[in-house]
């Protein structure tokens, strides 16, 4: 999750400084706009735009992180149940903790499953 975030914060960066160098280059070698050209925007309402979403967007990846962080500490029930026997053995654990054919219980106990298990996931009651 960190790189996906540390990726992201790469490429941004690495687009404002090319376009930077670009709006560099192109003020150096452009000629002198005449005066009856009017901006569409003023400069500042286009700056408050441009950082308007930049905080959206930084806004929107933070609620992002804080929500999938909530939805893995909930708990869970998860229920074992032996496909050749019927028997049933009942968990808790949190849903972060569930990876594949492993999770470890709310006490610590790491639970591996066999090739003749079958595992349930349930809301906690």
């Amino acid at each position: 999750m960190f790189a996906k975030m540390l990726l992201t914060a790469v490429i941004v960066l690495g687009a404002y400084l090319v376009i930077r160098g670009r709006m560099q280059h192109s003020r150096e070698t452009a000629p002198e706009a005449p005066a009856s050209c009017e901006p569409l925007l003023p400069r500042g309402a286009l700056k408050a735009v441009a950082y308007g979403l930049v905080v959206t967007s930084v806004a929107g990846s933070l609620l992002w992180l804080y929500l999938d962080y909530e939805a893995g500490r909930e708990v869970v029930t998860v229920r074992v149940i032996n496909a050749n026997t019927g028997d049933v053995t009942t968990y808790r654990a949190r849903r972060a903790d569930v990876k594949g054919r492993r999770f470890i219980t709310l006490d610590g106990r790491p639970v591996t499953l066999a090739d003749v298990d079958r595992m349930e996931l349930g809301a906690a009651r």
